[in-house]
């Protein structure tokens, strides 16, 4: 990074800026679809939660979701797109200041993210993550895979 430090890596997320989460009722099926479909391959598992995927230099997140959570009036499984920023602070200040609702504040996880959440004004769920340090997936319950 041209004057300045390199970004932070930590083991716990995908080494990607964009990583999109989608939600399924039976995870291992979806892992088995996206794998065989689209070549995914399983990067680290958190047991009946989620499971990250890396599709050639992506990354993707399959999590569960719970079918009665979502009306049966035609409503979606839940989608959001998760993008690493610098300031995760600043990021939600912008993202308020500019029409965003806050979902979740900021907040440091043990898996070594800083994570907030806001639906920008035309609906879309955003999770802003900023790595703050480097963690094995095995100190919060994560079994790394790859």
């Amino acid at each position: 990074m041209p004057g300045g430090a390199p970004p932070l890596r930590n083991r716990s997320i995908p080494d990607a800026t964009f990583i999109p989460v989608r939600s399924y009722p039976d995870l291992d099926a979806a892992v088995t679809w996206l794998r065989d479909v689209l070549g995914a391959r399983e990067r680290l598992r958190i047991p009946h939660h989620r499971v990250q995927l890396s599709i050639g230099n992506g990354a993707m997140v399959v999590a569960a979701w719970d079918a009665a959570a979502v009306p049966a009036t035609g409503g979606r499984p839940p989608a959001v797109l998760m993008v690493r920023v610098p300031d995760v602070h600043a990021a939600y200040a912008r993202a308020i200041a500019l029409g965003a609702t806050g979902l979740t504040p900021p907040a440091d996880h043990p898996y070594g993210e800083r994570q907030a959440s806001v639906r920008d004004p035309a609906g879309h769920a955003w999770t802003l993550t900023q790595t703050i340090a480097d963690v094995d997936p095995a100190s919060w319950g994560g079994e790394l895979v790859e």
